[in-house]
Protein backbone atom coordinates (compact mmCIF):
# COMPACT_ATOMS: atom_id res chain seq x y z
CA UNK A 1 0.00 0.00 0.00
CA UNK A 2 1.47 3.63 -0.99
CA UNK A 3 1.67 6.06 2.07
CA UNK A 4 3.51 9.25 3.09
CA UNK A 5 4.18 10.88 6.62
CA UNK A 6 3.59 14.57 6.43
CA UNK A 7 4.73 17.17 9.31
CA UNK A 8 2.30 19.98 9.18
CA UNK A 9 2.82 23.44 11.71
CA UNK A 10 -0.40 23.83 13.70
CA UNK A 11 -1.10 27.16 12.37
CA UNK A 12 -1.06 25.71 8.90
CA UNK A 13 -2.91 22.43 9.38
CA UNK A 14 -6.70 23.57 8.45
CA UNK A 15 -5.60 25.47 5.26
CA UNK A 16 -2.88 22.52 4.15
CA UNK A 17 -5.81 19.74 4.41
CA UNK A 18 -7.98 21.67 2.09
CA UNK A 19 -5.17 21.81 -0.53
CA UNK A 20 -4.69 18.44 -0.28
CA UNK A 21 -8.73 17.99 -0.67
CA UNK A 22 -8.41 19.99 -3.32
CA UNK A 23 -5.75 17.88 -4.78
CA UNK A 24 -7.98 14.96 -4.76
CA UNK A 25 -7.61 13.76 -0.72
CA UNK A 26 -11.01 13.98 -0.34
CA UNK A 27 -11.18 10.61 1.55
CA UNK A 28 -11.23 11.32 5.46
CA UNK A 29 -9.80 7.54 7.33
CA UNK A 30 -9.39 8.75 10.86
CA UNK A 31 -8.12 11.26 13.30
CA UNK A 32 -6.52 10.66 16.33
CA UNK A 33 -4.02 11.89 18.85
CA UNK A 34 -0.31 11.41 20.59
CA UNK A 35 0.43 11.85 24.35
CA UNK A 36 4.12 12.10 24.74
CA UNK A 37 4.76 12.80 27.99
CA UNK A 38 6.36 9.36 28.94
CA UNK A 39 7.34 8.92 25.64
CA UNK A 40 11.29 7.30 25.48
CA UNK A 41 12.12 10.38 22.72
CA UNK A 42 10.55 13.50 24.24
CA UNK A 43 9.28 16.07 21.92
CA UNK A 44 8.89 19.39 22.18
CA UNK A 45 5.33 19.79 22.29
CA UNK A 46 3.91 16.95 24.48
CA UNK A 47 0.91 16.44 21.92
CA UNK A 48 0.16 16.19 18.31
CA UNK A 49 -2.80 15.37 16.21
CA UNK A 50 -2.56 12.98 13.51
CA UNK A 51 -4.96 13.24 10.17
CA UNK A 52 -5.08 10.10 7.82
CA UNK A 53 -6.53 11.31 4.81
CA UNK A 54 -6.86 9.28 1.31
CA UNK A 55 -6.74 9.71 -2.30
CA UNK A 56 -9.84 9.84 -4.73
CA UNK A 57 -7.94 6.88 -6.74
CA UNK A 58 -8.01 4.85 -3.17
CA UNK A 59 -4.50 3.72 -4.07
CA UNK A 60 -2.49 6.30 -1.53
CA UNK A 61 -3.04 7.91 1.47
CA UNK A 62 -1.17 10.31 4.00
CA UNK A 63 -0.23 10.38 7.17
CA UNK A 64 -0.43 14.07 8.59
CA UNK A 65 1.21 14.71 11.85
CA UNK A 66 0.82 18.71 13.89
CA UNK A 67 2.13 18.78 17.32
CA UNK A 68 0.36 21.51 19.39
CA UNK A 69 2.03 24.29 21.30
CA UNK A 70 -1.57 24.35 23.40
CA UNK A 71 -4.52 21.82 23.25
CA UNK A 72 -6.20 23.20 20.47
CA UNK A 73 -6.35 23.42 16.97
CA UNK A 74 -8.81 24.20 13.80
CA UNK A 75 -11.61 21.70 13.09
CA UNK A 76 -11.79 20.54 9.35
CA UNK A 77 -15.61 19.88 9.76
CA UNK A 78 -16.56 22.17 6.73
CA UNK A 79 -13.91 20.10 4.57
CA UNK A 80 -15.50 16.78 6.03
CA UNK A 81 -18.39 15.99 7.63
CA UNK A 82 -17.14 12.78 8.67
CA UNK A 83 -14.36 14.69 10.98
CA UNK A 84 -17.58 15.54 13.44
CA UNK A 85 -17.58 12.42 15.47
CA UNK A 86 -13.89 11.63 14.94
CA UNK A 87 -12.86 15.12 16.38
CA UNK A 88 -15.36 14.55 19.58
CA UNK A 89 -13.73 11.43 20.14
CA UNK A 90 -10.06 13.19 20.08
CA UNK A 91 -11.49 15.54 22.49
CA UNK A 92 -13.07 13.27 24.60
CA UNK A 93 -10.56 11.03 24.97
CA UNK A 94 -7.42 13.46 24.70
CA UNK A 95 -9.06 17.20 25.79
CA UNK A 96 -8.17 18.57 22.42
CA UNK A 97 -10.28 21.22 21.43
CA UNK A 98 -11.41 21.65 18.35
CA UNK A 99 -12.05 25.47 17.38
CA UNK A 100 -15.30 25.96 14.76
CA UNK A 101 -16.52 22.49 15.67
CA UNK A 102 -20.08 22.87 15.93
CA UNK A 103 -20.90 20.30 18.87
CA UNK A 104 -17.85 19.42 20.69
CA UNK A 105 -19.21 17.41 23.24
CA UNK A 106 -17.98 13.86 24.43
CA UNK A 107 -18.89 11.08 22.45
CA UNK A 108 -17.48 8.04 23.84
CA UNK A 109 -17.33 8.67 27.76
CA UNK A 110 -20.47 9.90 29.06
CA UNK A 111 -20.79 13.58 30.12
CA UNK A 112 -19.79 13.32 33.93
CA UNK A 113 -16.48 11.61 32.77
CA UNK A 114 -14.08 13.38 35.40
CA UNK A 115 -10.73 13.88 32.71
CA UNK A 116 -9.70 12.38 29.61
CA UNK A 117 -8.80 8.33 29.77
CA UNK A 118 -6.31 8.33 26.89
CA UNK A 119 -4.04 10.88 28.03
CA UNK A 120 -1.02 9.05 30.05
CA UNK A 121 -1.49 10.32 33.37
CA UNK A 122 -5.05 8.72 33.59
CA UNK A 123 -4.60 5.78 35.91
CA UNK A 124 -5.58 2.87 33.19
CA UNK A 125 -7.00 1.19 36.00
CA UNK A 126 -9.85 3.81 36.84
CA UNK A 127 -13.59 3.50 36.38
CA UNK A 128 -16.51 6.18 36.80
CA UNK A 129 -20.10 5.58 37.20
CA UNK A 130 -22.74 7.68 35.52
CA UNK A 131 -25.45 9.13 37.98
CA UNK A 132 -27.73 10.70 35.74
CA UNK A 133 -29.32 10.42 31.98
CA UNK A 134 -28.11 12.46 29.50
CA UNK A 135 -31.58 13.97 27.81
CA UNK A 136 -29.65 15.27 24.41
CA UNK A 137 -31.76 17.89 24.97
CA UNK A 138 -29.69 20.95 24.22
CA UNK A 139 -28.34 19.11 21.04
CA UNK A 140 -31.85 17.75 19.60
CA UNK A 141 -32.25 22.02 20.42
CA UNK A 142 -29.22 22.89 18.44
CA UNK A 143 -30.54 20.14 15.15
CA UNK A 144 -33.84 21.82 15.09
CA UNK A 145 -32.10 25.55 14.94
CA UNK A 146 -29.59 24.36 12.26
CA UNK A 147 -32.94 23.64 10.14
CA UNK A 148 -35.01 26.40 11.29
CA UNK A 149 -37.05 25.26 13.54
CA UNK A 150 -37.55 26.93 16.35
CA UNK A 151 -38.01 25.48 20.24
CA UNK A 152 -38.12 27.08 23.52
CA UNK A 153 -36.19 24.97 26.38
CA UNK A 154 -37.77 25.85 29.64
CA UNK A 155 -37.21 23.72 32.08
CA UNK A 156 -35.77 21.45 29.30
CA UNK A 157 -38.95 20.98 27.55
CA UNK A 158 -39.54 21.51 23.93
CA UNK A 159 -43.02 23.46 24.64
CA UNK A 160 -43.27 25.67 22.27
CA UNK A 161 -42.36 25.27 18.60
CA UNK A 162 -43.05 26.46 15.12
CA UNK A 163 -44.14 23.31 14.24
CA UNK A 164 -46.04 20.67 16.08
CA UNK A 165 -43.67 18.57 17.20
CA UNK A 166 -43.69 14.75 19.06
CA UNK A 167 -39.95 13.79 20.45
CA UNK A 168 -39.53 10.10 21.02
CA UNK A 169 -36.59 7.80 21.69
CA UNK A 170 -35.87 4.86 19.64
CA UNK A 171 -33.89 2.32 21.79
CA UNK A 172 -31.41 1.35 23.35
CA UNK A 173 -34.04 -0.27 25.47
CA UNK A 174 -35.94 -1.51 22.48
CA UNK A 175 -36.41 -4.11 20.39
CA UNK A 176 -36.58 -1.17 17.02
CA UNK A 177 -32.69 0.03 18.04
CA UNK A 178 -29.75 -2.45 17.75
CA UNK A 179 -27.43 -3.02 20.52
CA UNK A 180 -26.61 0.11 22.71
CA UNK A 181 -27.66 2.93 19.92
CA UNK A 182 -29.99 5.64 21.19
CA UNK A 183 -31.45 7.65 18.93
CA UNK A 184 -33.17 10.91 19.96
CA UNK A 185 -36.11 11.93 17.41
CA UNK A 186 -38.04 15.02 16.22
CA UNK A 187 -41.23 13.81 14.62
CA UNK A 188 -43.92 15.82 12.54
CA UNK A 189 -46.02 12.94 12.37
CA UNK A 190 -44.41 10.20 11.48
CA UNK A 191 -41.69 12.30 9.49
CA UNK A 192 -38.55 12.62 11.38
CA UNK A 193 -38.04 16.19 11.40
CA UNK A 194 -34.86 15.81 13.38
CA UNK A 195 -32.82 13.13 14.95
CA UNK A 196 -29.72 12.79 17.17
CA UNK A 197 -27.66 9.56 18.00
CA UNK A 198 -25.73 8.56 20.45
CA UNK A 199 -23.58 5.34 20.96
CA UNK A 200 -24.45 4.38 24.37
CA UNK A 201 -21.42 2.78 26.80
CA UNK A 202 -19.98 -0.42 26.45
CA UNK A 203 -16.47 0.53 27.91
CA UNK A 204 -14.26 -2.31 27.64
CA UNK A 205 -11.25 0.55 27.00
CA UNK A 206 -9.91 -1.49 24.00
CA UNK A 207 -7.61 1.29 23.57
CA UNK A 208 -6.47 2.07 26.86
CA UNK A 209 -5.80 -1.95 27.61
CA UNK A 210 -3.97 -1.72 24.68
CA UNK A 211 -1.46 0.14 26.50
CA UNK A 212 -0.74 -2.43 29.10
CA UNK A 213 -0.35 -5.79 26.95
CA UNK A 214 1.78 -6.80 24.38
CA UNK A 215 0.80 -7.53 21.26
CA UNK A 216 -0.31 -11.33 21.36
CA UNK A 217 -2.15 -10.55 24.04
CA UNK A 218 -4.04 -7.62 22.66
CA UNK A 219 -5.15 -10.30 19.98
CA UNK A 220 -8.18 -11.48 22.36
CA UNK A 221 -9.24 -7.71 22.87
CA UNK A 222 -9.33 -7.44 19.13
CA UNK A 223 -11.74 -9.86 18.92
CA UNK A 224 -14.13 -7.84 20.71
CA UNK A 225 -14.30 -5.17 18.37
CA UNK A 226 -16.70 -6.53 15.70
CA UNK A 227 -17.72 -9.41 17.44
CA UNK A 228 -19.54 -10.75 14.42
CA UNK A 229 -16.56 -11.46 12.38
CA UNK A 230 -13.56 -11.73 15.16
CA UNK A 231 -11.25 -13.39 13.04
CA UNK A 232 -10.67 -10.31 10.40
CA UNK A 233 -10.06 -8.19 13.36
CA UNK A 234 -7.31 -10.38 14.40
CA UNK A 235 -5.67 -10.62 11.01
CA UNK A 236 -6.09 -6.72 10.80
CA UNK A 237 -4.26 -6.37 13.83
CA UNK A 238 -1.35 -8.79 13.45
CA UNK A 239 -1.17 -7.64 9.67
CA UNK A 240 -0.47 -4.26 11.01
CA UNK A 241 2.36 -5.36 13.49
CA UNK A 242 3.70 -7.54 10.85
CA UNK A 243 3.93 -4.78 8.46
CA UNK A 244 6.10 -2.46 11.17
CA UNK A 245 8.18 -5.89 11.73
CA UNK A 246 9.19 -6.50 7.88
CA UNK A 247 7.98 -9.79 7.97
CA UNK A 248 6.41 -11.58 4.85
CA UNK A 249 4.18 -14.72 5.75
CA UNK A 250 4.14 -18.30 3.75
CA UNK A 251 2.07 -18.68 0.95
CA UNK A 252 0.11 -21.03 2.93
CA UNK A 253 -0.32 -19.02 5.69
CA UNK A 254 -1.62 -16.01 3.49
CA UNK A 255 -3.87 -18.42 1.95
CA UNK A 256 -5.88 -19.47 5.58
CA UNK A 257 -6.06 -16.20 6.22
CA UNK A 258 -7.49 -14.95 3.08
CA UNK A 259 -10.34 -18.30 3.32
CA UNK A 260 -10.90 -16.92 7.16
CA UNK A 261 -11.38 -13.38 6.27
CA UNK A 262 -13.53 -14.32 3.32
CA UNK A 263 -15.49 -16.97 5.91
CA UNK A 264 -15.68 -13.92 8.33
CA UNK A 265 -17.39 -12.06 5.64
CA UNK A 266 -20.03 -14.22 4.73
CA UNK A 267 -20.26 -14.74 8.58
CA UNK A 268 -21.04 -10.97 9.25
CA UNK A 269 -23.16 -10.49 6.26
CA UNK A 270 -25.64 -13.11 7.35
CA UNK A 271 -25.89 -11.17 10.68
CA UNK A 272 -26.57 -8.30 8.97
CA UNK A 273 -29.01 -9.68 6.32
CA UNK A 274 -31.05 -11.44 9.06
CA UNK A 275 -31.32 -8.78 11.24
CA UNK A 276 -32.61 -6.51 8.92
CA UNK A 277 -35.04 -8.51 7.40
CA UNK A 278 -36.38 -9.64 10.70
CA UNK A 279 -36.98 -6.07 11.23
CA UNK A 280 -38.87 -5.62 8.75
CA UNK A 281 -41.12 -8.47 9.86
CA UNK A 282 -39.61 -11.26 7.55
CA UNK A 283 -38.69 -13.61 10.48
CA UNK A 284 -38.98 -16.99 8.53
CA UNK A 285 -35.54 -15.12 6.38
CA UNK A 286 -34.02 -15.07 10.04
CA UNK A 287 -34.05 -18.70 10.70
CA UNK A 288 -32.71 -19.33 7.09
CA UNK A 289 -29.56 -17.07 7.39
CA UNK A 290 -28.85 -18.10 11.05
CA UNK A 291 -28.65 -22.03 10.70
CA UNK A 292 -26.37 -21.65 8.28
CA UNK A 293 -24.15 -19.53 10.39
CA UNK A 294 -24.59 -21.62 13.12
CA UNK A 295 -22.91 -24.18 11.20
CA UNK A 296 -19.64 -21.39 10.37
CA UNK A 297 -19.33 -20.92 14.46
CA UNK A 298 -19.23 -25.03 14.55
CA UNK A 299 -16.78 -25.25 11.90
CA UNK A 300 -14.74 -22.24 13.85
CA UNK A 301 -14.86 -23.70 17.00
CA UNK A 302 -13.48 -27.24 15.62
CA UNK A 303 -10.78 -24.80 14.16
CA UNK A 304 -10.12 -22.62 17.47
CA UNK A 305 -11.22 -24.01 20.04
CA UNK A 306 -13.70 -21.19 20.24
CA UNK A 307 -17.18 -20.31 18.30
CA UNK A 308 -17.50 -16.43 18.68
CA UNK A 309 -13.99 -14.79 19.35
CA UNK A 310 -11.60 -17.36 17.89
CA UNK A 311 -8.18 -15.38 18.96
CA UNK A 312 -6.77 -17.86 16.00
CA UNK A 313 -3.92 -15.48 14.96
CA UNK A 314 -0.65 -14.81 16.28
CA UNK A 315 1.75 -11.59 15.32
CA UNK A 316 3.82 -14.01 12.34
CA UNK A 317 1.51 -16.53 11.93
CA UNK A 318 -1.40 -18.41 13.67
CA UNK A 319 -1.94 -20.68 16.31
CA UNK A 320 -2.16 -23.87 14.68
CA UNK A 321 -2.58 -24.77 11.18
CA UNK A 322 -6.05 -26.64 9.47
CA UNK A 323 -6.98 -29.68 11.00
CA UNK A 324 -7.25 -32.82 9.04
CA UNK A 325 -10.78 -33.21 7.38
CA UNK A 326 -11.21 -29.29 7.71
CA UNK A 327 -11.71 -29.03 3.17
CA UNK A 328 -14.25 -31.37 3.16
CA UNK A 329 -16.25 -29.88 6.90
CA UNK A 330 -15.74 -25.95 4.95
CA UNK A 331 -17.73 -27.74 1.84
CA UNK A 332 -20.64 -28.73 4.24
CA UNK A 333 -20.91 -25.18 5.58
CA UNK A 334 -20.95 -23.65 2.40
CA UNK A 335 -23.20 -25.63 0.80
CA UNK A 336 -25.60 -24.76 3.80
CA UNK A 337 -25.23 -20.78 3.21
CA UNK A 338 -25.60 -20.84 -0.39
CA UNK A 339 -28.99 -22.85 0.84
CA UNK A 340 -30.08 -20.15 3.18
CA UNK A 341 -28.92 -17.55 0.89
CA UNK A 342 -31.04 -18.95 -2.47
CA UNK A 343 -33.89 -19.88 -0.14
CA UNK A 344 -34.13 -16.24 1.16
CA UNK A 345 -33.69 -14.58 -1.96
CA UNK A 346 -36.58 -16.60 -3.59
CA UNK A 347 -38.59 -14.62 -0.65
CA UNK A 348 -37.45 -11.12 -1.16
CA UNK A 349 -36.16 -10.74 -4.61
CA UNK A 350 -39.07 -10.24 -6.58
CA UNK A 351 -41.26 -9.52 -3.07
CA UNK A 352 -43.51 -6.10 -3.97
CA UNK A 353 -43.42 -5.60 0.28
CA UNK A 354 -39.57 -5.47 0.41
CA UNK A 355 -39.04 -3.07 -2.90
CA UNK A 356 -41.41 -0.59 -1.24
CA UNK A 357 -39.74 -0.90 2.37
CA UNK A 358 -36.30 -0.79 1.09
CA UNK A 359 -36.52 0.98 -2.62
CA UNK A 360 -35.24 4.99 -2.06
CA UNK A 361 -35.23 4.36 1.36
CA UNK A 362 -32.40 6.09 4.23
CA UNK A 363 -30.28 7.27 0.78
CA UNK A 364 -26.96 8.40 0.60
CA UNK A 365 -25.17 9.60 -2.11
CA UNK A 366 -21.81 8.63 -3.30
CA UNK A 367 -20.13 11.98 -2.64
CA UNK A 368 -22.15 12.21 0.73
CA UNK A 369 -20.74 8.70 1.61
CA UNK A 370 -17.09 9.42 0.94
CA UNK A 371 -17.30 13.06 2.76
CA UNK A 372 -18.99 10.96 5.39
CA UNK A 373 -15.92 8.91 6.10
CA UNK A 374 -18.21 5.31 5.32
CA UNK A 375 -16.32 2.41 4.02
CA UNK A 376 -17.22 -1.13 2.67
CA UNK A 377 -20.69 -2.17 1.05
CA UNK A 378 -22.13 0.85 2.92
CA UNK A 379 -19.65 2.65 0.57
CA UNK A 380 -20.23 0.46 -2.39
CA UNK A 381 -23.78 0.45 -2.14
CA UNK A 382 -23.81 4.22 -2.84
CA UNK A 383 -22.13 3.67 -6.04
CA UNK A 384 -18.11 4.00 -5.02
CA UNK A 385 -16.50 1.03 -5.98
CA UNK A 386 -13.56 1.07 -3.21
CA UNK A 387 -12.85 -2.35 -2.15
CA UNK A 388 -8.61 -2.67 -0.82
CA UNK A 389 -8.78 -6.38 -1.74
CA UNK A 390 -8.63 -4.87 -5.27
CA UNK A 391 -7.21 -1.46 -5.03
CA UNK A 392 -4.49 -2.33 -2.77
CA UNK A 393 -4.60 -5.97 -2.54
CA UNK A 394 -2.44 -7.86 -0.09
CA UNK A 395 -2.23 -11.67 1.49
CA UNK A 396 -1.95 -12.34 -2.88
CA UNK A 397 -5.91 -11.18 -3.52
CA UNK A 398 -4.54 -10.13 -7.45
CA UNK A 399 -4.34 -13.98 -8.01
CA UNK A 400 -8.49 -14.50 -7.28
CA UNK A 401 -10.74 -14.37 -9.49
CA UNK A 402 -13.83 -12.50 -8.21
CA UNK A 403 -16.50 -9.00 -8.73
CA UNK A 404 -16.23 -6.15 -6.87
CA UNK A 405 -20.05 -5.43 -6.32
CA UNK A 406 -21.38 -1.58 -6.75
CA UNK A 407 -24.84 -0.22 -6.10
CA UNK A 408 -26.10 2.56 -7.75
CA UNK A 409 -28.94 4.64 -5.63
CA UNK A 410 -27.37 4.07 -1.95
CA UNK A 411 -30.37 2.95 -0.09
CA UNK A 412 -31.33 0.00 2.25
CA UNK A 413 -32.00 -1.87 -0.98
CA UNK A 414 -28.72 -1.50 -2.60
CA UNK A 415 -27.30 -1.58 1.01
CA UNK A 416 -29.09 -5.09 1.09
CA UNK A 417 -28.35 -6.63 -2.24
CA UNK A 418 -24.58 -5.89 -2.34
CA UNK A 419 -24.25 -8.09 1.15
CA UNK A 420 -26.10 -10.87 -1.02
CA UNK A 421 -23.77 -10.42 -4.26
CA UNK A 422 -20.57 -10.11 -1.81
CA UNK A 423 -21.72 -13.41 -0.03
CA UNK A 424 -21.43 -14.92 -3.42
CA UNK A 425 -18.04 -13.71 -4.30
CA UNK A 426 -16.44 -14.66 -1.07
CA UNK A 427 -17.65 -18.42 -1.71
CA UNK A 428 -15.52 -17.85 -4.77
CA UNK A 429 -12.93 -16.89 -3.02
CA UNK A 430 -13.02 -19.54 -0.52
CA UNK A 431 -12.97 -22.15 -3.03
CA UNK A 432 -10.17 -20.79 -5.24
CA UNK A 433 -8.18 -20.99 -2.01
CA UNK A 434 -9.26 -24.68 -1.18
CA UNK A 435 -8.48 -25.46 -4.80
CA UNK A 436 -4.72 -24.28 -4.48
CA UNK A 437 -3.99 -23.96 -1.08
CA UNK A 438 0.25 -24.16 -1.08
CA UNK A 439 2.01 -26.89 1.43
CA UNK A 440 4.53 -25.43 4.18
CA UNK A 441 4.49 -23.76 7.37
CA UNK A 442 1.99 -21.47 8.97
CA UNK A 443 4.56 -19.42 11.04
CA UNK A 444 7.69 -18.00 10.32
CA UNK A 445 10.55 -19.37 11.88
CA UNK A 446 12.08 -16.46 13.96
CA UNK A 447 12.45 -16.93 17.55
CA UNK A 448 12.15 -13.00 18.51
CA UNK A 449 9.06 -13.44 17.00
CA UNK A 450 7.07 -16.67 17.33
CA UNK A 451 6.86 -19.23 20.16
CA UNK A 452 8.92 -22.11 19.67
CA UNK A 453 6.83 -25.68 19.68
CA UNK A 454 5.84 -27.33 22.89
CA UNK A 455 8.33 -29.95 22.42
CA UNK A 456 11.22 -27.37 21.94
CA UNK A 457 9.90 -25.63 25.36
CA UNK A 458 9.24 -28.68 27.37
CA UNK A 459 12.61 -30.51 26.35
CA UNK A 460 15.12 -27.69 25.80
CA UNK A 461 16.55 -25.08 28.00
CA UNK A 462 17.00 -22.65 24.55
CA UNK A 463 13.36 -23.02 23.95
CA UNK A 464 12.29 -22.70 27.37
CA UNK A 465 14.31 -19.46 27.83
CA UNK A 466 12.54 -18.19 23.91
CA UNK A 467 8.89 -19.15 25.33
CA UNK A 468 9.45 -17.08 28.77
CA UNK A 469 10.83 -14.08 27.33
CA UNK A 470 8.42 -13.80 24.28
CA UNK A 471 5.20 -14.30 26.62
CA UNK A 472 6.89 -11.93 29.56
CA UNK A 473 8.61 -9.68 27.27
CA UNK A 474 6.42 -9.36 23.96
CA UNK A 475 7.31 -9.25 20.61
CA UNK A 476 9.91 -6.33 19.83
CA UNK A 477 8.41 -4.19 17.81
CA UNK A 478 10.95 -1.52 16.04
CA UNK A 479 10.01 2.47 17.38
CA UNK A 480 8.22 3.78 14.66
CA UNK A 481 4.50 5.26 13.96
CA UNK A 482 2.34 3.42 11.21
CA UNK A 483 -1.09 2.79 10.19
CA UNK A 484 -2.38 -0.10 8.43
CA UNK A 485 -5.40 -1.73 7.52
CA UNK A 486 -7.32 -4.49 5.39
CA UNK A 487 -11.09 -4.90 3.61
CA UNK A 488 -12.96 -6.08 6.88
CA UNK A 489 -16.19 -6.99 6.55
CA UNK A 490 -17.62 -4.00 7.31
CA UNK A 491 -15.17 -1.26 5.09
CA UNK A 492 -11.22 -0.52 5.55
CA UNK A 493 -10.55 -1.66 9.06
CA UNK A 494 -7.49 0.09 10.61
CA UNK A 495 -5.04 0.03 13.50
CA UNK A 496 -2.51 3.33 13.83
CA UNK A 497 0.25 1.96 16.18
CA UNK A 498 2.99 3.87 17.67
CA UNK A 499 5.50 1.82 19.11
CA UNK A 500 8.43 3.02 21.25
CA UNK A 501 10.32 -0.26 20.75
CA UNK A 502 9.69 -2.66 23.43
CA UNK A 503 7.33 -5.33 23.74
CA UNK A 504 3.54 -3.61 24.34
CA UNK A 505 2.36 -0.71 22.58
CA UNK A 506 2.91 3.13 23.02
CA UNK A 507 -0.87 3.52 22.04
CA UNK A 508 -3.23 1.48 19.59
CA UNK A 509 -5.74 3.89 17.91
CA UNK A 510 -8.56 1.29 15.86
CA UNK A 511 -10.50 3.03 12.88
CA UNK A 512 -13.72 1.67 13.57
CA UNK A 513 -16.06 1.36 10.23
CA UNK A 514 -19.50 1.42 11.86
CA UNK A 515 -17.90 4.56 14.00
CA UNK A 516 -18.12 7.24 10.98
CA UNK A 517 -21.47 4.84 9.60
CA UNK A 518 -23.43 5.80 12.71
CA UNK A 519 -22.11 9.51 13.20
CA UNK A 520 -23.63 10.04 9.41
CA UNK A 521 -27.32 7.85 10.54
CA UNK A 522 -29.06 10.68 12.02
CA UNK A 523 -29.24 12.94 8.60
CA UNK A 524 -29.71 9.76 6.61
CA UNK A 525 -32.83 9.34 8.35
CA UNK A 526 -34.42 12.46 8.92
CA UNK A 527 -37.19 13.35 6.37
CA UNK A 528 -37.81 9.67 6.40
CA UNK A 529 -40.68 7.93 7.82
CA UNK A 530 -40.22 6.42 11.32
CA UNK A 531 -40.86 2.55 10.45
CA UNK A 532 -37.85 3.65 7.36
CA UNK A 533 -35.33 4.63 10.51
CA UNK A 534 -35.72 1.09 11.95
CA UNK A 535 -34.35 -0.52 8.37
CA UNK A 536 -31.52 2.25 7.72
CA UNK A 537 -29.75 1.26 10.75
CA UNK A 538 -30.23 -2.29 10.25
CA UNK A 539 -28.94 -2.14 7.03
CA UNK A 540 -25.41 -0.30 7.70
CA UNK A 541 -24.74 -2.85 10.25
CA UNK A 542 -23.61 -0.99 13.07
CA UNK A 543 -21.70 -3.34 15.76
CA UNK A 544 -21.51 -1.45 18.78
CA UNK A 545 -17.92 -3.15 19.90
CA UNK A 546 -15.94 -1.32 17.28
CA UNK A 547 -17.72 1.68 17.58
CA UNK A 548 -17.69 2.33 21.31
CA UNK A 549 -14.39 0.28 21.80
Amino acid sequence: MKHEYITVAHSEIHSFIQNKYKDGFNYLLDITAIDYTEYIDTHEEEYSVIYIIRHKDFKLHVVIKTYLPTLEIDSITDIFSGANWLEREVYDQYGVIFTNHPNLRRVLNHREFVGHPLRKSYPITKGQLLYETDDLVDEMNNRLLSKEVVCSLEDGSFSECNKDLMFLNLGPSHPASHGTIRTYVALDGETIEAAVSEIGYLHRGFEKSCENHTYNQIVPYTDRLNYCSAISNNIAFVKTVEDMLGVTLSERAQAIRVMLLELSRVEDHIVCLAAVLVDMGGLTNYWYMYNPREDIYDLLSKLTGARLTNSFMRVGGMANDLYDGFDEDLKEVIKKVQYGVNETLKLIKHNKIFHDRTQNVGVISAEDAINASMTGPNLRASGVSFDMRKDTPYYGYEKYEFDVIVGSVGDVYDRVMVRYAEIDESIKIIEQVMQNLPEGDVNIKDASITLPTKEAAYTTIEGAMNQFKLIYEGVKVPAKEYYGSLEATNGELGFFIVSDGSGTPYKVKVKAPSFTAMSAYPQMVEGSQLADAILTLGSLNIIAGEMDR
